[in-house]
């Protein structure tokens, strides 16, 4: 599914990832750990196609297609989904609009018509109830007044709605208390499924605990300096990541 050879990136003169090499196939959960400032952020805003880095060297492969070249928008539409560490409110605009709108642009874009209402509201009542999410919530304002919990739940309901192929969760666990973290976790478990992929990017192990991944990759100053499965977060939380400097 997702093919990302010898990537490197910069910001303005600084490089930030040196070298990237990383597959995703269908059905697969892999986590991305490392600490503050290793390219974690940069490497999930590059796949979705964030504007303001500049790729020096190498390919991003999603389905067979050099992604490089494509704006955010055609990503999204071929599937690629990212939610953000920090979600920004949108004073005016209600999820369930903002919903409705981007399942319809990605079924404009593949040619079909759009989702009659009765659909919609269909779809938007199963994935509400299978996350759990207070309804009057989905009326609101995106994030505007939201608590950090209500904001990380919000994104995995969009993400439940949209069905993406690859789903970026960039650092979902941040700020979040036991409670909250346990209801997202349940969440994201109950949308995996064969014919999709999750990347994790965390600090901790903490939501690893309760999505495990298949495999677990850490980033240490721009490279995947190592990779194992679920054993390897366990390590991490037991050593830090000054440990990673000596192996």
């Amino acid at each position: 599914m997702l093919n990302i050879i010898d990537l490197h990136v910069r910001i303005k003169e600084k490089n930030i990832l040196r070298g990237i090499n990383l597959k995703i196939k269908k059905g697969e959960i892999h986590a991305i750990m490392g600490p503050n400032g290793s390219g974690k952020s940069t490497l999930s805003s590059i796949i979705a196609g964030k504007e303001g880095y500049e790729v020096t060297h190498g390919s991003i492969f999603f389905e067979g297609k050099n992604i490089l070249k494509y704006s955010p928008e055609k990503r999204a539409h071929l599937g690629i989904f990212l939610s953000f560490q920090y979600p920004i409110e949108i004073p005016g605009v209600s999820i369930t609009n903002f919903i409705r709108t981007a399942i319809n642009s990605f079924r404009k874009a593949k040619g079909l018509e759009e989702m009659t209402a009765t659909d919609m509201l269909k779809k938007i009542h199963q994935n509400s109830t299978l996350l759990g999410i207070d309804k009057n919530l989905l009326y609101r304002s995106i994030n505007e007044g939201f608590s950090g919990g209500e904001k990380k739940l919000t994104e995995i309901f969009q993400m439940a709605m949209l069905e993406p192929k690859l789903a970026i969760l960039d650092e979902t666990d941040s700020g979040l208390d036991i409670d909250a973290l346990r209801i997202v976790a349940n969440g994201i478990k109950s949308l995996k499924n064969r014919e999709n992929a999750i990347l994790i990017i965390t600090h901790y192990h903490r939501i690893l605990q309760d999505i495990v991944p298949d495999y677990v990759h850490v980033l240490y100053q721009g490279k995947i300096v190592k990779s194992g499965d679920k054993k390897l977060t366990m390590e991490l939380e037991k050593k830090g990541y000054d440990w990673i400097k000596t192996h």
